[in-house]
């Protein structure tokens, strides 16, 4: 799983990496329709899965000016990109553990940069089981986007339970194996086989296909059961 960041070339945070993001046009635009203009314009991506995340309100997050922003999760297999993204941006490959003191360590990876995140989660609401996020260390990322990361992931986690989520981020047709591991990244833990195929049971159909040239056996390719 990866995530795609922006290269800063102006201050605030220059040269700091920060999520894709835009300006509401006020007079003309709604909310999700500016998160498709902003998502076009960064990665010449449109018609694919978005949903809106979280509003991030807090006073200071950003120097300039008070900034209220209404985040967006949008998924899609990277292998639909084109090659006309951003120049200034980068797609970052995740990775993510969490302890038994609830702190989560977010590791992002470009392959010539890696930016790494230290997140406290709070228990605020018993009955709930949601959590408040604290930034406890963070050098490399913009304004609270790390806040934003991690409350994105902890939504697609909680999605993961009762939707079909996931397969926006699957090619047409995956190996179990390839299909698993985002399951984990997302989780942020090892899943044992027969506990995934019970996840997924019913939700996938086996093809005839095969995946090969990859120094192993053929591995069967499998695609969402709609």
């Amino acid at each position: 799983m990866s995530i795609l960041l922006v290269k800063r070339t102006d201050y605030p945070f220059k040269d700091k990496w920060c999520l894709p993001g835009g300006f509401l046009r006020v007079n003309d635009e709604t909310l999700e329709d500016a998160a498709k203009r902003i998502l076009k314009a960064e990665t010449n991506l449109e018609d694919i899965y978005l949903e809106q995340l979280y509003t991030f309100d807090d006073l200071k997050r950003d120097p300039r000016m008070r900034v209220v922003s209404t985040s967006y999760i949008a998924l899609v297999d990277k292998n639909r990109l084109t090659d006309k993204i951003n120049p200034n941006a980068s797609w970052f490959d995740i990775v993510l553990y969490e302890d038994k003191n609830n702190i989560v360590d977010i590791i992002l990876d470009n392959g010539s940069n890696q930016i790494k995140i230290k997140i406290k989660k709070t228990l605020r609401e018993k009955t709930t089981d949601r959590y408040s996020f604290s930034v406890v260390e963070n050098k490399s990322l913009a304004f609270d986007h790390p806040l934003v990361i991690l409350s994105g992931i902890e939504r697609l986690k909680n999605k993961l339970n009762y939707t079909d989520v996931a397969f926006n981020m699957m090619p047409k047709y995956f190996t179990l194996g390839e299909f698993q591991q985002v399951y984990e990244i997302i989780l942020g833990k090892k899943l044992l086989d027969p506990a995934f195929r019970r996840i997924i049971a019913g939700k996938v159909v086996k093809t005839k296909k095969m995946k090969t040239g990859e120094g192993h056996r053929p591995s069967a390719l499998f695609e969402y059961k709609k």
